[in-house]
């Protein structure tokens, strides 16, 4: 008897939690093919930022990098 009151004061308190967040937020309508539609934006947002990537490493490289003249000084 006991047991049945402990499983039936549980099961009333997930009830109720379950239905509070059922009630928050907003509805989203949105379809699959918005979500497909975005994923493809964001592919084609981090294949533009990879070579930009590289270049700025390049530029840091080409800064960096010592000119024949300043070679020969240096020996």
């Amino acid at each position: 008897m006991r047991t049945t009151a402990l499983l039936n004061a549980l099961l009333a308190s997930l009830a109720t939690v379950s239905s509070a967040y059922a009630a928050g937020g907003r509805e989203d309508t949105s379809g699959l093919f918005v979500y497909i539609f975005l994923g493809f934006c964001a592919l084609i947002i981090a294949l533009q930022i990879m070579p930009a990537i590289l270049m700025l490493f390049g530029i840091i490289k080409g800064v960096r990098k010592e000119t024949p003249a300043e070679a020969k000084a240096h020996k």
